[in-house]
């Protein structure tokens, strides 16, 4: 877990120093993505995700990892894990960004923001811009986002066996809280 941080904080380190009160971390998480199918639809939920937000350069990294996703059936979780995630192979999913709005940090409230960073999503990374809520209050961080994950656009094949089981683009729904890192 150390590790995690470690790779993170490099990240999000930029030019000069920091102070650790410019450095929050995730203390918790909620990660949900829905593929609604014809056949079945497919959900899973995670709470492992691990991220930070340095409030100097505005910038954002979060690590979620793959075989933390929970599912109702123990089948679904297995497929996902050998058949399309490849989760010995690609062990998270990553998002490292820039925050593109100003934010006045001291100021409580809540700010519609745009990140532009990089998705890695099963080995292939792509730049996405992503909507979301960012909010303010006392010494806590709160973000918010819903977007889509084309799964061509990651490399991830759907057997045409089960074509109408999954469907070709994921809702992915995140919700990060952070606080001060110690």
């Amino acid at each position: 877990m150390k590790k995690i941080y470690t790779v993170l904080a490099l990240v999000l380190l930029g030019i000069g120093t920091l102070s650790a009160q410019d450095i929050f971390m995730v203390d918790s998480s909620y990660v949900h993505f829905f593929s609604e199918a014809t056949l079945e639809n497919i959900e899973a939920k995670n709470d492992k995700a691990k991220g930070l937000i340095n409030r100097t350069n505005s910038k954002v990294a979060f690590v979620i990892p793959i075989k933390s996703f929970e599912f109702d059936k123990a089948l679904m979780k297995e497929h996902f894990n050998e058949n399309y995630m490849e989760s010995e192979k690609f062990k998270s999913a990553t998002f490292k960004g820039q925050i593109n709005e100003k934010i006045n940090w001291k100021k409580e409230g809540t700010y519609d923001v745009t990140v532009t960073g990089m998705l890695n999503v099963h080995g292939v990374e792509k730049s996405r811009t992503i909507k979301g809520k960012l909010m303010v209050k006392k010494d806590r961080i709160r973000v918010q986002t819903k977007f889509n994950v084309k799964l061509v656009d990651h490399d991830i094949e759907i057997p045409t066996v089960v074509f109408q089981n999954i469907a070709e683009v994921i809702d992915v729904t995140v919700d990060l809280q952070f606080s001060p890192k110690k």
